[in-house]
Formats: C-alpha cells, structure tokens, sequence
C-alpha cells in the first residue's frame, strides 16, 4: 500500500524523479498501459429497453396473454382495453426511471478540468484526463486533488477530504510520514491526497499512483455500476400475486374445458367461457392502480419535502426498520460550533440559538477579542469562508458583538506568524493604542509550553504549576467528551518584534471547546422513530469518541460498547459480522467499503434498511440499501444520483414522517388489492357455479371488463388515497414477507368474494323467475329472457362491489367510527359509478353494446338491496372483531 512507503520508495517505484517529472515519451506509453484518467460509465438503457424491462412482471404476461385470446376471438374492445392498461402502466415506469442512474455522470463532474504538473523538469497546466501514474502533481489552496497521490512535499497542507471520510474538518497532511499498518482508515491516510478531494490551506506536492477507475473514487463508481437487487417487498408481492393470478387463470380454463367437454357443450361458446373466467380472475386494472396509487404518493410526499425518483420506493418506506445515517450534515449541522469557553476555573456555556449575548467579564472579552483577531476566516449571516474552526471562532465574535471587520479596523495586523502542524500555533501582531500585542491560537498544551502568566479577572498574574493542571484537566474533560479544544494566549509589546519573537513569554487567557453539533429537530424524530419500532445507526468517517458523544445526546445509542470501527469491521467475516451488526448502533472511522458492508450484514439479518447521507463516501450504499437516502441542499450529485430518494430540506425529521406517508401508502395499496380480488373472486364464483351446475353464463367477458376496469377502478383508487390511519406510527414495521393476506385479509376477501357472487347469481336468478324461468332450465331460456337475467347479475356485481369499497377502508373499525365522508374521493366514485351503470343500462347504444336491457323501479329497489347485503355483512364481522381485540 501506498501510504506504507517512503515518498523516495514511491518515486522509485514509478521511476520518476521528483525535479524533473516525466517525459513526453514515457507519458505517452503510460497513457498507452493505464488509459484516460477518468470514470466509466455504464452504458444506458434506451427508452425501448426500459419500456421493455417495465413489461417483465407475471401479472403482464397474463394480461397480454388475456389480450391474444381476445383477439382472436374477435372481442377487439376487449383487446384495445387490456392493451390500454399495460401500456400506461409501463409508461409511467418508464417516467420515474428515466430520471434515475446519473450517479455517474454527477461523480465524474467533480473531477478538476484542469491541473499542474511537472514534466520534462517544467511546470505546465494540462487537462486532468491527461495525467498518468507517476505524474508531479502541485498542489496549493483552492484547487482540486486530481488524481490518488502519494505526497512528496508539504507545507501546511490541509484537504477537506469530508466528500470521502464524512470528517467535518480538513485534514492536515504530512508527506514524511510512513504507516506500518496493513490497512488504515482512509481518513488517517496522512502522507496520501485523494481525486475530487479539496485543498483548503498550504500547498504540496505528489506522485500519481493511481487514476481513474483506480483510484478511491473510482472503486466508489465500480460500486455504483454492481447490478444491485431492485425488487421492493411491493414488487416481489405483486410479482408473487401475478403469477398465482396467472396460475388461477390458467387451471379455471383447463377446468371448464374439462367440465364442458364431459357437459357435452359447443367447444366456442366453452372458449368465450374459459374466456370470461380468466377475465374475471384478473384484476385487468390492478397494475394502473397501483403505478397512480404510487404516483399520488410521490406527489404527496414532495410536499413534505421528499422527492421520490422511483415509484415502488415510496411503499418500501412503510417495511423500514433500520434507518443508517451518515453523521456529518445530516445528523449533524456540518459546521464546528462553539459550546463553552473558558477562562481561569470558570467554564461558561454558549447558547449555540441565541444571535446576542452579552459578555459578562473583562477576561472572557479578552478571550474572545484574540480568537477573531488571530483568524483568517469570514462569516455573516450570508456566507462563510475559510477553515471551519476558524469560522466557529468568528461567529462566536459576532454572537458577543465583537465583529471581525471592526475589530481589524481598530487593531490592525501588520505581521503573523502562520499555522504550522509541527508547532501547531498561528499567531499574529497587532496594533494597539499604546503599542503592539501577539495573539497566539492553537493547541492548548502547546500554549500552557509558551505561557508564564494569566490572565484572571482582568488582572495578569504568574502562572502556576498548579494552574497548569487545573487547565488541563478541564480541558481533557472536555475533550473526553469529544469537543475539540483550541487555547489562546497574548503578550503586549512596546515594539514591532519579528515572527521568531512571537511565541514566548506569554499571557494565557483560556480555551473554546467545540463540535459540529446535532441538528435541534432530529432527537425527537429518532424518538418519534424508536416508537414506531425503527433502530437508527449513526456511520461516520469521525473518531469513535466524537461519534458516541453525538449519539448519546441523540438518543441513538447508550455506552461506547456499541460502537466499532471500520478496523474492527475488517477483523470480521462477512457472516461474523452480519451475525454481531444488531449490538451496534455506532460505526466510525469507516470507508465507502464498510458502509456498503454494514447495509448488506443488515439486510443479511433480514431488515429492510434506509440508508440517508450526503457525501460522495455515501453513495456505494446509498445504492445498495433499500432505500437510499440523499441531502438535497448539501448533498453531492454523486449522492443524489445514487439515492432512492431525496430530502429537500435535509432534515433528518423528514425521513421518518416519508416512512409514515409510505406506511400508510402500503396499506392503501392494500385495501385496493383486497377489494379488487374480492370483487374478482365474486366474479368467478357467479359463473363457475354456473358452468358447473349446467346454468347459463350470467355475465358476459365484455360486462366482466366493464366492472374491472370502470366501476371498480375508482373506487379502488380513491382507497389508494385514503386518509392515513393516526396509529401507524405506533405500530412495529410491517414483515417485507408478509402477504397482502396476513392478518385475516384473505378470509375477509373469500367471505366478501363469495357473497358478491351468491347476490350476483341470486339477481340473475331473480331476473330469470320474473319472466317465468327457472335457473336449472336457463341454459334452454329465450334470449330477450337471459338479458333482462344478466341485467340484473351485471346491475348487482357493480353496485354490490361500489357499496363493498365503504367497509374496506378499515379492517376493525365501522364506517362510521373512521368517517362516511372523510374520504370524499370515495364517495364521488361511488357516485360516479352508480351514475356510469345506470347509463350503460338506460342509453340506447350503450345497452346495445353491452346486451343488457332496462330495469323498472321495482327491480332497481330490489338489485339496491342485493348490493348492499355484503356491506353489512362486513360490517357485522367487524363487531366480532373488536369484541375479539377487546
């Protein structure tokens, strides 16, 4: 490894000398062996292979097969109608999908266009695809790392690396250190730089050793090109549902072949039956309700500042049981933060909300006046710019009414001494009123070393040896519970005095302790969480101790126990780990591998995961979860690219309320799944009887697809859209194993089927008595008599099936306890269909179309009373039901 070697082992290796870079020659050979520096991107499916790939699901096949027969029986409605739906349903996929996989593209955007290299012994500026291992890349503030570099040279060099590692704070860089470690965080990797990582201070030098698909982020792209299992639990339930639908239509049209032939019946009018029973065992609608369902549920969801970019997503939100969460930006405001100062035995906490505060001493003044005197940072309530630590410190100036831009005017630096990460001190020289004074900043022991006196109340006095310890000591309590600590100190001056002179002899005043702090809102939603029977995993690049600090005071985890780290995840076996994952809560110092790691030894254990993060780091397993997660305001394109979804506000708190909107879209698709199957197994149950009893057909296939997909349409996508039920949050995540039939929904469906179909044969029958026929001598009937019969059958299917729609909508509660009229989509449907069948009867054309003929008043009171039969019956199961619970 790389980090393992010496920079003159490293420039051995690849045969180059530092002074001179490569030649021309041996550039072009290198490009030759190694190829462009740059990413790979998957090739892209066409509009017709994702058009295609959205007709690869049982239910389809069964439909188009639905449609063959169809067509070749000449029922051409029929087929225009079936076809419709497939079609529309795999638009709307294609839609959603054509919106997704840009991760790529967003990750090779922030590859830097540009960059400075040494060669042929000159420094010249070339296209970063251009550069090859072995390449002298020169690095300074501002500009891009290119390529992986093993560094050479440093000076100061600091690189915000948090892209990669999830750190909150540029990292310092050293090109003379060496590891012996095998394998070390990529965060602790000191002597190396990174592609698409920024230099913020410094500058420094580097030997290329790895580009393109080579380097970090190029294993992070490799991730995100793994054809991961996209299935969610709704599609693998759907697809489960289709094929037994299929299996259903295809053993009722062997059986009434079987039934008809030992029947002794005319082989067509058997196929036209076998015909209408596979209709009516599929639920034709059931793929566009489900895709405008889904669709209804995105729109919702963008309102509360959630973009879904893949429809099914939104109904996996409801199966979440472990949400992982990166720390930095999401759990966390990504940016330091002063809590508390000190001065001399006193330790004053800052109120990180408050815009003003009143400084109560001279000593804290004075504390506060050299920290944003010896910085080079700038922050208003617009913008920030320069080190995070150094910005803390100048908002901290701002909250005290101490700005930066006033307290240069009135003490002006005319000299410093800048930060160096052997000393680590900077220190600068100001103008006073009656001279000059050094403020000095930096690490607190390397200021207690450089200190005699201190500052208390006002007053300067000698320091002790025992002040030294009472400081300390503080200021390891703090740093125990991983603040960062930041002393400062001053000595005054009659005379300009030079740099070397600065940093001796001086005044001690205090330390800042600081954080990147968690966001106000996200404890109450890992609580809010927690009750719904979801874990929340903080996964960050940070040190444990930081890490288990931000996760007690959140509520995620309890003791440092439940912490590990990305070198203890690489002790582990993939099996050891996924078998130890549910002790843990807190994963640090982890690599874009270990994330990935962590979210497959999760789902190994059989959980659905969320995984939400913001960083480049982030995206391996932001794919590889269920459902990824990405900031919209601070998150990467790389990120955004790769996530399932996306917050807008990038709030945590927005996470969980998308897990109840997908709840409560789950159990809407539910209820439309249950009602859908009830009316269909209605359907069958009034013309197998029929068939098998040697009665004539009671419905046509054509009246059968005129209920499907009109009058139980609506009302099946007015439940996809019913009020959410105010318990859900209370209860556990649902099993992603469990069936659309759990907990009693397949009885409820057999019961409702099999009255729909008994009121449906009992109204045929009805209709067939009233001209004077009996339904054992149906088969021989006039045909004017099995019309009117099949008006009534077809009038009593639709509405029965309209009015069955009012009692799905809870499977306990009354109609009346969850409100007749709180789901007014529901009740216009309901309207609506009623209004839809009695044209069909009434309206010359269409009655002609559909072979019915007009009902008297008398016979519409009695086909009402037929449909409201399995309403109440429902109804007064639920009683039982609640006595039961009770």
């Amino acid at each position: 490894m790389w980090f393992q070697k010496s920079q003159e082992e490293a420039l051995t290796e690849l045969q180059v000398e530092a002074s001179k870079g490569l030649s021309n020659e041996e550039v072009q050979k290198r490009r030759e062996k190694y190829g462009e520096n740059k990413l790979q991107e998957k090739k892209k499916k066409t509009l017709l292979q994702l058009f295609l790939s959205q007709l690869q699901d049982a239910l389809i096949y069964v439909l188009l097969a639905a449609s063959v027969v169809t067509l070749v029986v000449g029922e051409y409605a029929d087929t225009v109608i079936i076809l419709a739906v497939v079609f529309l349903n795999a638009a709307i996929g294609v839609i959603q999908e054509n919106k997704a996989e840009k991760a790529i593209e967003a990750l090779n955007k922030l590859t830097t266009p540009h960059s400075l290299v040494r060669r042929n012994g000159e420094t010249t500026e070339i296209n970063s695809t251009d550069i090859v291992p072995g390449d002298i890349v020169i690095l300074d503030a501002g500009r891009y790392v290119p390529a992986d570099l093993r560094l050479i040279s440093s000076v100061n060099l600091q690189i915000e690396e948090s892209a990669l590692t999830g750190e909150s704070v540029p990292s310092d860089k050293f090109f003379d250190k060496v590891f012996d470690e095998n394998k070390i965080p990529l965060g602790d990797q000191a002597n190396m730089a990174f592609m698409s990582t920024l230099v913020t201070y410094g500058r420094g030098e580097g030997v290329v050793v790895s580009t393109g698909m080579d380097t970090v982020v190029g294993q992070i792209a490799k991730s995100l090109n793994e054809e991961v299992d996209g299935m969610t639990p709704l599609q693998k339930r759907m697809d489960e549902l289709g094929k037994t639908l299929g299996k259903l239509a295809l053993g009722i049209t062997i059986l009434m072949f079987v039934i008809g032939f030992f029947q002794g019946r005319d082989l067509l009018d058997m196929l036209l039956t076998s015909i209408s029973l596979a209709v009516a065992a599929i639920p034709e609608g059931l793929p566009a309700i489900v895709a405008i369902v889904l669709a209804l549920g995105v729109t919702r969801m963008s309102k509360i500042n959630a973009i879904v970019k893949k429809l099914p997503a939104v109904e996996t939100l409801g199966s979440v049981n472990i949400i992982c969460s990166d720390k930095t930006g999401t759990l966390t405001q990504n940016k330091m933060t002063v809590l508390k100062y000190y001065v001399y035995d006193q330790i004053k906490d800052v109120d990180i909300n408050a815009k003003s505060i009143e400084v109560e001493s001279e000593t804290q003044e004075e504390l506060i006046k050299s920290f944003v005197l010896c910085s080079d940072a700038t922050s208003n309530e617009q913008e920030s710019t320069g080190d995070p630590t150094e910005i803390a410190l100048i908002v901290l100036g701002n909250r005290h009414g101490m700005a930066k831009d006033e307290l240069n005017r009135l003490y002006p630096r005319i000299d410093e001494k800048p930060f160096d990460s052997d000393r680590k001190l900077m220190s600068t020289l100001n103008e006073e009123e009656s001279g000059y004074r050094v403020h000095t900043k930096g690490a607190i022991d390397n200021i207690l070393k450089i200190s005699d006196k201190i500052l208390i109340g006002g007053e300067v006095k000698p320091l002790t040896e025992d002040m030294r310890g009472s400081i300390m000591k503080a200021s390891e309590e703090m740093s125990n519970a991983a603040l960062r600590v930041l002393g400062v100190a001053y000595k005054d001056t009659e005379e300009r005095i030079s740099p070397e002179d600065m940093e001796s002899n001086l005044t001690v005043i205090g330390f800042v302790a600081m954080i990147d702090p968690p966001r106000i809102e996200v404890k109450d939603s890992i609580a809010s969480a927690h009750g719904a029977g979801i874990t929340s995993v903080m996964i960050t690049g940070d040190h444990k101790n930081t890490a288990v600090a931000i996760a007690k005071e959140l509520g995620i985890a309890e003791r440092i126990e439940q912490a590990m780290t990305g070198a203890e995840i690489d002790e582990l076996s993939d099996e050891e780990f996924a078998k130890k994952i549910n002790e843990y809560r807190v994963f640090a110092r982890v690599s874009p591998e270990h994330k990935v790691k962590i979210v497959k030894a999760y789902k190994a254990q059989g959980n659905i995961v969320s995984m939400t993060g913001d960083g480049v780091n982030d995206a391996p397993s932001l794919k590889h979860a269920d459902i990824g997660v990405a900031m919209g305001i601070t998150g990467t394109d790389v990120s955004k690219g790769a996530a399932d979804m996306i917050l807008t506000d990038d709030n945590f708190t927005t996470i969980v309320a998308a897990i109840e909107e997908g709840r409560n879209i789950y159990n809407n698709i539910k209820k439309a799944v249950i009602f859908l199957l009830s009316c269909n197994l209605g359907e069958i149950v009034a013309i197998f009887i029929s068939v098998l009893f040697s009665f004539a057909i009671p419905l046509l296939p054509t009246q059968i697809l005129w209920v499907n997909l009109v009058t139980d349409t609506l009302p099946a996508i007015s439940l996809g859209v019913d009020p959410g039920d105010d318990a859900v949050m209370k209860k556990k995540p649902r099993d992603p194993k469990e069936s659309f039939f759990a907990q009693g929904a397949g009885v409820r469906a057999i019961i409702g089927g099999l009255l729909i179909g008994a009121l449906t044969l009992l109204a045929f029958t009805i209709g067939l008595a009233e001209r004077g026929v009996s339904l054992r001598d149906s088969m021989n009937a006039p045909d004017d008599v099995i019309v009117y019969a099949r008006t009534m059958a077809f009038v009593v299917l639709a509405t029965s099936q309209l009015f069955y729609s009012l009692t799905m909508r809870s499977e306990t509660k009354s109609i009346f306890q969850v409100g007749i009229f709180k789901n007014k989509y529901l009740i216009l449907s309901i309207i609506a269909g009623v209004v839809l069948q009695f044209g069909v009867i009434t309206i010359p054309f269409l009655a002609n179309a559909f072979k019915v003929h007009a009902l008297p008043l008398n016979d519409w009171i009695i086909v009402f009373g037929l449909s409201l039969l399995p309403l109440i019956a429902n109804e007064i199961i639920k009683i039982f039901m609640r006595m039961k619970e009770d």
